[in-house]
């Protein structure tokens, strides 16, 4: 019989649905609650207001990505091991894609959780450096340190505004599609294209593939 599940972490689940469904802007402490049968006085007292469960979430979002957002240990890079950050960080923004979308929101209006996004903005571009240091060192890219650092900020650019974007874009922001999101990661890959070596061009160029959903797609799929 599977261990039930604790209401704090119900909670946490159910926000984390309904925020990316329709934005953390559009629901309230009392829309979680009825959304879950329960009473307000129940939810707050496993939280004391939405902050505390953003709060949450974000360390859940945080502790992910740094668990793959790191240089292979031991060995050399691989196209593999590009093909892997990838996946991940798509199944990160996915997953978590409310954050994405109303980011500035959330930051303007929680100082503890702005100073933490900083930090964790300053470690994943440091870790980012070293990822593509170590794509370089393997012979899959070839770019200096200036590069380096200029892709990895334009890299992350991309990536944490890419939701923004489809919002904004897309006429109905409400049903953003995995595969829209897609698309953003596969714009990272574009970034890299001219710095790609012979001879990784082949096994890069599959990833453009993989990776590749038409813009019209991406702007227009509702699912």
């Amino acid at each position: 019989m599977a261990p039930r599940i604790k209401t704090s972490e119900r909670i946490v689940q159910n926000s984390l649905e309904l925020f990316n469904q329709q934005g953390e802007r559009s629901i309230s402490t009392n829309h979680i609650a009825a959304h879950m049968e329960i009473s307000p006085g129940n939810l707050y007292y496993h939280f004391p207001n939405k902050q505390a469960i953003i709060a949450v979430l974000f360390s859940e979002y945080e502790a992910l990505v740094e668990s793959f957002l790191r240089p292979p240990q031991g060995r050399a890079a691989t196209v593999e091991d590009k093909r892997f950050y990838l996946k991940e960080l798509l199944s990160a923004m996915w997953r978590y894609r409310f954050l994405h979308r109303d980011l500035e929101h959330l930051l303007d209006n929680d100082v503890e959780l702005a100073a933490r996004y900083r930090r964790f903005s300053q470690r994943c571009l440091i870790q980012g450096t070293a990822i593509y240091a170590g794509f370089v060192d393997a012979g899959i890219l070839c770019m200096d340190e200036v590069q380096i650092e200029s892709l990895t900020l334009n890299a992350w650019i991309i990536l944490t505004s890419w939701v923004r974007f489809l919002c904004t874009t897309r006429e109905n922001s409400n049903h953003l599609s995995e595969q829209a999101i897609k698309r953003g990661v596969y714009q990272v890959l574009v970034l890299e294209a001219g710095f790609v070596t012979e001879q990784a061009r082949e096994a890069v160029n599959a990833l453009f593939e993989e990776f590749y959903v038409p813009l019209a797609q991406a702007l227009e799929e509702v699912q």
